[in-house]
């Protein structure tokens, strides 16, 4: 568990023993996170706003079911996905919530970073190994191509070539995602 998670866990076991400080402290974190979660994924904020709302009383209504043994972060996700999707099938919609996005919520102290940096390890996760990791060294990290292509095994000419190739795959692929 991260630092995030070992105190929101902490907060919910006091909370289940009958502290009502850790309580609302607990629900004073998850709230902006849930939010954030919420607003990534509708174009209404008023529905993301009813979301966090929802899954704030199902929290509470259903604490006793969380296992204090086992981290939090996924409990709490999985309620909000369970909540996410039932709102959408309230609308007819139709949409897949994948559950490597579990971690994300809290996997960073900036949430955005983390919700930012799952997609990014979304986007790439189909690419070779070694094509990924020349991307990420010149695009994400800010080594030369020179010093990638060396790292990697390409030639400086080759590694421009597989580079302007992933990006123009990356491209397309984003671009398909969109329509």
């Amino acid at each position: 568990m991260d630092e995030i998670d070992q105190q929101l866990h902490r907060w919910m076991a006091q909370a289940l023993a009958g502290d009502a400080g850790a309580y609302r402290r607990l629900l004073a974190e998850i709230s902006p996170r849930l939010r954030r979660y919420f607003a990534r994924r509708l174009h209404e904020p008023a529905e993301a706003e009813d979301l966090v709302q929802e899954t704030l009383i199902a929290v509470h209504t259903k604490r006793e079911t969380y296992d204090a043994r086992l981290a939090f972060a996924p409990w709490l996700y999985a309620v909000a996905r369970y909540k996410l999707i039932d709102h959408l099938r309230r609308r007819g919609v139709r949409r897949h919530v994948p559950l490597e996005e579990a971690g994300v919520l809290f996997d960073e102290a900036d949430p955005e970073a983390g919700l930012a940096r799952g997609d990014l390890d979304r986007l790439l996760a189909p690419l070779p190994a070694r094509q990924r990791a020349l991307l990420e060294d010149v695009k994400l990290k800010g080594m030369s191509v020179a010093e990638a292509a060396q790292r990697h095994g390409y030639s400086e000419g080759a590694a421009k070539v597989a580079l302007h190739r992933t990006m123009k795959s990356l491209t397309a692929r984003v671009a398909a995602d969109e329509d």
